[in-house]
């Protein structure tokens, strides 16, 4: 009886050291603004007509930068927001399992997901980036402290290409509160401004929180 007893506590204590060991699944980006403070940045934001679309070139935003060590910035959101992930000394990963969020899609292939920018480089662009010095660009590029970047299926994302949410969705609706957040966010962070069809797709967006 004894023996049974310390066994179980001991499948126990191994169990819930699995749960506490385990990294987070579905893990998001960071600084991802709750409904209320959500609608007071996006009623803060300017509505400006886009402009300087014909002078965008991506070469203009630097990516992906060394960030620690031998990893990159896209290896950097492959790390952080995978599922056990191990990674070799170029940081390369070796392992782990991806969940896009965009799709509900789950991939074991890191050549599977690409590192969206939740607002594309050329809607920044149209929207006010224009104006920013090679630096300021490069830091947008590359921001791992806000929800600009996203590791997703790679085919979702160039179906996404530059769009805005006026024009683009992701297939899950149950992501959609959380994309509209993120949006808002990054918009409202670096000062750039919304178009008058894209307020509108952010405001009904938004019903879905």
């Amino acid at each position: 009886m004894r023996r049974t007893l310390q066994t179980a506590l001991s499948v126990a204590v191994a169990l819930v050291l699995v749960v506490v060991a385990a990294p987070p699944a579905n893990a998001t980006p960071p600084n991802i603004p709750s409904y209320s403070t959500a609608v007071s940045r996006l009623a803060a934001l300017t509505v400006a007509a886009e402009s300087h679309q014909s002078t965008y070139d991506r070469d203009l935003f630097p990516h992906w930068i060394t960030i620690t060590g031998s990893c990159n910035t896209r290896e950097q959101v492959l790390k952080r927001d995978g599922t056990g992930v191990v990674v070799n000394s170029s940081c390369y990963p070796t392992a782990g399992s991806w969940y896009s969020p965009y799709d509900g899609a789950t991939w074991t292939d890191p050549a599977d997901i690409d590192i969206d920018h939740m607002v594309p480089l050329a809607e920044a662009w149209r929207s006010g980036a224009w104006a920013w010095t090679t630096a300021q660009r490069q830091t947008y590029a590359n921001d791992l402290g806000g929800p600009e970047l996203w590791a997703v299926t790679d085919n979702v994302n160039q179906a996404k290409g530059d769009q805005d949410p006026a024009h683009w969705k992701p297939s899950l609706t149950s992501f959609w509160c959380t994309y509209v957040r993120a949006w808002i966010q990054v918009k409202w962070y670096y000062n750039l401004t919304v178009d008058s069809t894209e307020k509108s797709a952010l405001s009904t967006m938004l019903t879905y929180c």
